[in-house]
């Protein structure tokens, strides 16, 4: 048989399958190396349906894969009430459904889930769609069941996601096809119409009158659905604004549109004239794609999501000795629950069976393991680190105190007031400086007897110095910025997010899971040399303890060095003892170990009050101590050190100040707060804006919901995109946070961008009215320069915006 060993190859005891390190002990396969069961199963798989281009379109395209087995983990699929939510077609046992699977991430992936027929004949298509991270399969349910087929993309390691949230979501709604159809048809009269103006534009004059009058009203016509369909929203807009007693961006806009429109209705219908149907079709067109361009930088994400997204779609109940599956919804109060391992604990419960060991990072942002035992009551929102448990729910999900948590950011606004958009400050003396010309130019000229030139003069000033221009710099410009930041790992919610960011003066920091790597902790030792006998005895000891230092310990030595590790064996201690809050003894191969504080072991303080210690003593000898640390994200210091340069840093978390010293190099120690709660947290941020700065609170766990919502931009830091906090302004990919810097800098340089583009505005209005206000700019050479300042205004921020960045922010694309 033909393997696939022909399109790879093995380097540096990489994993064929995903290139991680495989270790002492690789899994082989036909002289081939696997890091772990699951990367040679998926392999296998491939080679056994002669799946080969998969590995020659990308080096390593897997993604690493925890073997599991999936037993009835997704027997909830074979409900019918999960499926009718999950399939968007069936007809005479043919389905359609449509999965998102945020692991998508290269042109092999695409590849493989589009051949996924050759991996089941009951599969007849599938199709990719990798903005979104989708993947559309119309398979034969005679064949192929969905709980098969989820099972069958989970076995290749392209899990599903299949939040509730996520299930429910609806197709592009109707407000979108809106604007799609809108733009249609601006284009198409656009199209048409500078077709009928091209004569006149090239020779200069107007076509034989009958001709002529022919195309006007041609032109007319069709320009109708344009102002009434395509561009009403800016009258609806406009409406609404002076309702509230504001002036938007939106009203000089429609106040052009219709004077335009009004104007080429008079001039077409009853002197003959030519109108400016190309003018005003052009206007509503670019301003329409500008709202699309900006609308597209952030599809893929949902920003709007709530609790339901972070768990299951069902739970395991008990029912008179029986486990089945029950949708989310469905779980009651005094419901028994079997929670396995890495499973979220889906409402508060009290702990009926088991040891619990429930990370709360989830919730609280800080990842070490609370321990449970029966009769103790677990929070919804934790993840069980251990063995199987069962619980019995005393709120239901709603009631939770996750729920509560999640719903916290309705207790704060955000100040969006306080910073109006620019447009909308702008646009607002731009209107009334614009009308005051208009009218003054008209009531000269007809005070000097001239009504003729008053209306002409009063036509050309509002057609000459539209808006438009004004309008189309900011989504043009912040639309690309978007765009940019989102294939840099930066995603942005909207563009005023952007105009929020490049004001910010002060940067709140939770610390972990932020500043810090989850899970993740640097562990050194300092003392006595210690045998690999005497590493073994306190491996085997520290394996007893569920504290979180312990099993760090535990972890860091059984992951040590190759030649550290050979002869490493894990013996049963022969007694065991902990005591609470201090350490733990025991005598393993006759050795008596001591483990924990410096109190504890050596009747000493410890050493070092900027990280915790594990103090070590065997048989009555104190040998030394092993220092765990929090291991911080890569290049966190260099960008401390560049943002402490210009802005004001604040540290605040729910831990404890063990690593005070060590940041204090980058926090001042009255800037760093230590043993906060949630809503302390908000009233930070609200206190700082009470002062007059602008905040940006950067985030991750659940609990920072409302000092996120309380923030002028709240930046959520994801090692997977597309699970993030509620309240979310911003999304940065954990990989990307050593550029946080130029992400805020260039929204600084984005925002210069768009005060160049309205100068350049402004500088075309001033010369045009100037002409216009004296009579000597036709309305027909306004129409004309119209459309040239915004194309130019456009291109304007589209390039430099781009050119920009490449040159002096220049950041590596993510994966």
């Amino acid at each position: 048989m033909f393997l696939l060993s022909a399109m790879v190859k093995n380097d540096n005891n990489s994993c064929i399958h995903c290139g991680a390190d495989c270790g002492k002990q690789p899994h082989v396969w036909n002289d081939l190396l696997f890091c772990c069961n699951g990367c040679l199963t998926v392999y296998q798989l491939l080679n056994e349906n002669k799946l080969y281009n998969y590995y020659k379109l990308e080096e390593n395209p897997g993604i690493k894969v925890e073997t599991t087995a999936f037993g009835n983990k997704y027997a909830f699929l074979d409900k019918e009430e999960i499926r009718e939510k999950l399939i968007s077609f069936s007809e005479g046992g043919i389905s359609k459904v449509k999965f998102f699977v945020p692991v998508i991430h290269c042109a092999s992936c695409i590849w493989l889930l589009e051949k996924l027929h050759l991996l089941n004949k009951g599969i007849k298509h599938s199709f990719v769609n990798f903005t979104r991270k989708e993947v559309d399969i119309t398979f034969d349910e005679s064949a192929i069941s969905l709980r098969q087929l989820v099972e069958l993309l989970s076995s290749i390691h392209y899990i599903p996601d299949l939040s509730v949230n996520l299930s429910d979501k609806k197709e592009d709604g109707p407000s979108y096809k809106k604007l799609l159809y809108k733009i249609g048809i601006a284009g198409f009269v656009f199209i048409n119409v500078m077709t009928y103006s091209l004569p006149a534009y090239f020779n200069g004059a107007p076509l034989e009158s009958n001709l002529q009058r022919l195309f006007s009203i041609l032109s007319f016509i069709l320009v109708i659905p344009v102002v009434f369909y395509s561009g009403s929203d800016y009258f609806v807009s406009s409406v609404k604004s002076i309702l509230k007693k504001n002036i938007s961006i939106d009203l000089p806009i429609a106040l052009g549109i219709t004077v335009l429109f009004l104007v080429s209705a008079y001039e077409i219908l009853f002197s003959g004239g030519a109108g400016y149907c190309d003018s005003l079709s052009g206007l509503i067109f670019f301003l329409l794609v500008g709202k699309w361009y900006q609308g597209k930088t952030y599809e893929a994400l949902s920003f709007e999501r709530n609790y339901k997204s972070y768990f299951p779609i069902a739970v395991t109940k008990i029912n008179k000795q029986i486990e089945e599956s029950v949708l989310l919804e469905h779980i009651r109060e005094g419901d028994e629950l079997i929670i396995r391992s890495k499973e979220l604990i889906p409402a508060d419960s009290i702990l009926l069976e088991g040891t619990g060991r429930i990370d709360y990072s989830f919730v609280s942002g800080e990842s070490t393991p609370v321990h449970k035992q029966e009769g103790d009551f677990i929070y919804a929102g934790g993840r069980q680190m251990g063995e199987v448990l069962h619980i019995r729910v005393q709120k239901e999900v709603s009631q939770s105190h996750l729920t509560k948590l999640w719903n916290q950011d309705q207790s704060y606004e955000k100040p969006s007031e306080t910073l109006k958009t620019l447009s909308d400050r702008v646009s607002k003396y731009f209107t009334i400086a614009i009308v005051t010309i208009a009218l003054l130019g008209f009531v000269y000229w007809m005070i000097k007897g001239d009504a003729h030139t008053a209306i002409f003069v009063f036509t050309a000033v509002l057609i000459v110095a539209c808006p438009c221009a004004l309008a189309l710099s900011i989504p043009f410009t912040f639309g690309n910025t978007m765009r940019v930041f989102g294939k840099k790992g930066l995603y942005i919610k909207n563009t005023a997010v952007i105009e929020r960011l490049s004001h910010v003066d002060t940067i709140v920091f939770d610390k972990t899971g932020t500043l810090t790597r989850p899970n993740e902790n640097n562990i050194a030792y300092s003392g006595q040399e210690l045998s690999r006998e005497m590493k073994s005895a306190i491996y085997s000891l520290a394996r007893q303890s569920t504290h979180p230092l312990s099993i760090a310990l535990a972890n860091d030595l059984a992951a040590a060095p190759e030649t550290d590790r050979q002869e490493l064996e894990y013996h049963r201690p022969e007694h065991f003892v902990e005591v609470a809050g201090r350490g733990i003894f025991g005598k393993v191969n006759q050795m008596e170990i001591k483990l924990g504080s410096a109190e504890y072991v050596t009747n000493q303080e410890a050493s070092s009050h900027f990280a915790s210690e594990v103090h070590v003593s065997i048989n009555g000898t104190q040998m030394g101590h092993y220092i765990v640390s929090n291991h911080y994200r890569e290049g966190f210091d260099k960008v401390l050190n560049s943002l402490k340069q210009k802005f004001t840093l604040y540290l605040i978390s729910g831990d404890n100040n063990s690593e005070a010293g060590t940041l204090s190099s980058y926090f001042d120690r009255d800037r760093m707060l230590f043993k906060q709660k949630p809503g302390d947290k908000a009233e930070l941020i609200r206190s700082l804006q009470e002062q007059g700065h602008t905040v940006l609170m950067t985030g991750d766990g659940l609990n920072d919901a409302g000092a996120l919502m309380q923030s002028d931009v709240a930046l959520t830091i994801a090692n997977q995109v597309y699970h993030f906090s509620p309240a979310s302004d911003a999304v940065l990919e954990a990989a990307q946070f050593q550029k946080l810097d130029r992400f805020i800098s260039f929204t600084r340089s984005s925002l210069n961008i768009v005060k160049t583009s309205f100068l350049i505005s402004f500088l075309y209005n001033l010369v045009g009215i100037a002409f216009a206000i004296s009579g000597n700019l036709s309305p027909i050479v306004a129409a004309i320069l119209m459309p040239v300042s915004s194309v130019s205004v456009v291109a304007f921020a589209t390039f430099v915006t781009r050119a920009l960045f490449s040159t002096k922010y220049s950041v590596p694309s993510t994966q």
